[in-house]
């Protein structure tokens, strides 16, 4: 096999929707961890409200389900848009077929774009574009500056969103009767509950980075 082999339109493509199709499937797997580990927040959660000291910690147990569940929707847009790219490939390839080389598309340059913003598989995504540029179906591109929330924009739009968590997760003992702002109890609380909130935060944490 000769080094440096020049693909054929169809080979190309084919590398490409592979490549897709691998990230979609780290999706599915990432996930599949933040639902597992939303399963063991919310049975700390339960279990904390039901002590009257314990508000303090089922707030930031809400907070971190907030953050999960926001990491997962994006996810799910993404898988969304890796689906759209692999079909915008299909009908370049058919074109292909007949022209003899992939047309250029502003399709697959928007959906590249969108997808090097998410952390997840920005990398990869951002190497494709490469190989993308040289084949002449996108542009060279600046990618924008990566839309990330930081913690206080999740303190200022959160509120509802957590107290809304709250009142769902624990069947309505808490979150409905006033904002989760208000100042908390926390006396009594032992010291093994913030060191196994900061776990649970680190896990979640770890899996929205990876």
């Amino acid at each position: 096999m000769l080094i440096g082999k020049r693909l054929t339109p169809e080979e190309q493509v084919s590398k490409w929707r592979s490549t897709i199709r691998a990230q979609e499937r780290q999706l599915d797997r990432q996930i599949r961890n933040l639902q597992m580990e939303e399963e063991k927040v919310k049975k700390s959660l339960k279990a904390a409200a039901k002590r009257p000291d314990a508000r303090a910690s089922c707030v930031l147990l809400a907070k971190e389900l907030v953050r999960s569940r926001k990491a997962k929707d994006r996810m799910y847009t993404s898988k969304a848009q890796l689906n759209s790219m692999v079909m915008q490939l299909q009908q370049m390839m058919a074109t292909a077929k007949v022209a003899g080389t992939l047309k250029k598309s502003t399709e697959v340059m928007k959906l590249v774009n969108n997808l090097m913003k998410l952390p997840e598989i920005g990398a990869t995504i951002q190497e494709m574009s490469k190989e993308m540029m040289k084949a002449g179906i996108i542009d060279e591109m600046i990618q924008d500056a990566i839309e990330m929330q930081d913690d206080e924009e999740i303190e200022e739009e959160a509120e509802f969103e957590v107290n809304k968590v709250l009142f769902e997760v624990t069947d309505g003992m808490l979150g409905a009767a006033g904002p989760v702002g208000a100042p908390l109890p926390v006396d009594g609380e032992t010291e093994e509950e913030p060191a196994e909130m900061d776990k649970m935060e680190s896990r979640l944490a770890a899996l929205r980075a990876s």
